[in-house]
This record gives C-alpha cells, structure tokens and sequence, in this order.
C-alpha cells in the first residue's frame, strides 16, 4: 500500500448480499458449460433414481457465482488469488442462494473474505476468498 493510502477495505467490513434465483437452466447450463456431464445436473429422473429430489447445481458453478459475487464487489481490478469453498446443502430448482461476505483480514492490497451462499435448506456454500485490488 502507498504511504498515506487508506485501506480500501477493513476487518469486519460486510458485502452486499446477492441474491441468485436458482433455476433449472442456470444448473444445466453451469454444468454443461463446466463439462460436468453427471446425470444428476441434468435430469431429473435420474437425480431421482440416486436419492436427490431433483437435479442440483455443480461445485464449479458455485465456484464461478462465488468469484463473480467478489469481483462485483471489489471491481473489474480485482484478482482472485485463492478460492477455498465447501459445499453444504445442495441447490435444487425453485430455491434461491444469497451470498454474503465478511472481510476477515487485511494485507495491503489483498483481502480475505469469508463468504456464505445460503437457500432454503442450509448453507450450501461456505468459504474463503483472497481478493487483490491493484490500486
């Protein structure tokens, strides 16, 4: 950080929520644009067939929603330096996820932020991201 600059964020500071509705194209279509061909996200019938209610939204979606929901935050200069989540509850159709994130640290132009994505059903993703923003 530069002599005299303020810290662009500080611990204990909280992100806006994002509120995702969780649809059937947004499952498929994060599945298929991931290359995760697993029947479970993508028909239901099957899904159905190995215990689950219905088809349910791949880590690597979750992923990307995650890194999205950061860089919207922090703007077009940041650069994820380290994503580490775990999944939870599962996202079906028909529910909605709402991320939030607290910072919990601080080192000059890097921040790590504490992110939960929550549904009806629990948490279905928690975690941590480190954040750079270049200044």
């Amino acid at each position: 950080m530069k002599p005299g600059a303020e810290p662009f964020v500080e611990p204990g500071d909280e992100l806006s929520p994002l509120t995702i509705p969780i649809t059937r194209t947004l499952i498929v279509a994060g599945a298929v644009a991931s290359r995760d061909y697993q029947d479970v996200h993508h028909d239901a019938e099957l899904a159905r067939e190995k215990g689950s209610p219905d088809i349910f939204m791949n880590i690597l979606t979750t992923n990307g929603l995650v890194g999205r929901y950061i860089t919207d935050h922090f703007g077009p200069r940041a650069v994820l330096r380290r994503v580490a989540i775990r999944l939870g509850a599962p996202n079906h159709p028909g529910d909605t996820m709402v991320l939030t994130g607290t910072v919990t640290e601080v080192d000059g132009d890097t921040a790590h932020v504490r992110v939960v994505g929550a549904n009806g059903i629990g948490h279905h993703v928690t975690g941590t991201v480190t954040v750079e923003v270049p200044r």
